[in-house]
C-alpha cells in the first residue's frame, strides 16, 4: 500500500504518527509537491520512514523543505540529516527556537523563486503565531497548517470532544481555536492576509489537522474565517462542500488530523 497518496496534479499527501499536545493526540500530515525539473518542496515533514523515501525517490529530488509556522518542525532535522542538499525555509520564530537546524531561508511576503512559478504564499500574521499560508496553482489547492482545523465528531472521546467541540475545530464547523483567534492582537493585518488568500482560485484545501475539502474550497476557507470576516462576507452561494472521505473510494487521497506541531 502506498505511503503517499496523490491530492491533484502534482501534489502528494502522507500521513505520519499521532504526536501529543497538551494531552490531545494530534496526527501529523504533510504536502509533497512537484515542482519543474522534478524538484520537490516538502511541507510540514511527518516521520520519515523508509517505505516514504522509497516512494519519493520515484518523484524526484527534494530540494526545499518547508515549516510553515514555529509548531510544524518535529521531524524537520530528521529530513535535513537524510537530504543535506535540500534547503530549509521557516519563519524567524522558529529559526530562533530551534538554533540546531541550519536554516536556509526565511519565509516572506512573496514566494522564493524557486518555487513561485507553481507556488503563492501568504503570512497571516497579526497573532503571537504568524501562520504561512500556501496555494498550489496546478491543484488551486490551498494549504493550511494550524489556522483552519476540521476534525471529524468523532476524532476525540469524552471530554476531549467536548473541549474540541467547544473551540470550533471540528466539523461542521471548521476555524482556529478559540483560544487562537482571541490572541489575535491585530485583525485588521490578518483580515487583509485572509482577502489575499480569498483571491486564489481555490478548488481544494488540504488541512495538517482534519479533513481536507475536494470541491467548492473557497467557500470553505471563508466559512472557516467567519470569526475573522465577520459573517457578511461569508460566500451566500449555496454550492456545497465535499470532503475527501467522500471520494476515497475513487482513490483520490487523505486521512484526518489535528492541530499541534508536526
Amino acid at each position: 500500500m502506498s505511503v503517499l497518496r496523490e491530492f491533484g496534479t502534482g501534489i502528494w499527501v502522507c500521513d505520519g504518527p499521532t504526536v501529543p499536545y497538551y494531552g490531545f493526540q494530534y496526527p501529523t500530515r504533510m504536502a509533497l509537491i512537484q515542482l519543474p525539473d522534478e524538484e520537490l518542496l516538502v511541507w510540514s515533514p511527518v516521520a520519515l520512514s523508509m517505505p516514504l523515501r522509497s516512494e519519493i525517490v520515484a518523484l524526484g529530488n527534494v530540494r526545499f523543505l518547508v515549516s510553515p509556522n514555529r509548531l510544524h518542525h518535529l521531524f524537520l532535522k530528521e529530513w535535513k540529516s537524510a537530504y543535506p542538499q535540500a534547503r530549509t525555509y521557516a519563519l524567524p520564530e522558529l529559526r530562533k527556537k530551534r538554533p540546531d537546524i541550519a536554516f536556509d531561508g526565511l519565509l516572506g511576503d512573496s514566494p522564493e523563486p524557486e518555487w513561485a512559478s507553481d507556488i503563492d504564499q501568504v503570512p497571516v500574521r497579526g497573532s503571537p503565531l504568524t501562520e504561512v499560508e500556501f496555494f498550489h496553482r496546478p491543484s488551486r489547492t490551498a494549504i493550511f497548517a494550524d489556522l483552519i482545523q476540521n476534525f471529524p465528531p468523532d476524532w476525540f472521546n469524552g471530554w476531549r470532544a467536548i473541549v474540541a467541540r467547544l473551540d470550533g475545530i471540528c466539523a461542521p464547523n471548521p476555524g482556529a481555536p478559540r483560544e487562537w483567534r482571541m490572541l489575535f492582537y491585530d485583525r485588521r493585518i490578518a483580515r487583509a492576509a485572509v482577502e489575499r488568500i480569498l483571491a486564489w482560485p481555490i478548488e481544494r484545501v488540504l488541512i495538517a489537522h482534519g479533513e481536507p475539502v475536494m470541491v467548492d474550497g473557497r467557500r470553505f476557507v471563508r466559512r472557516a474565517f467567519k470569526w475573522l470576516l465577520g459573517p457578511d462576507l461569508i460566500d451566500p452561494h449555496s454550492h456545497h462542500t465535499k470532503s475527501i472521505a467522500h471520494v476515497a473510494k475513487r482513490g483520490s487521497c487523505c486521512a484526518s488530523a489535528s492541530g499541534c506541531p508536526s
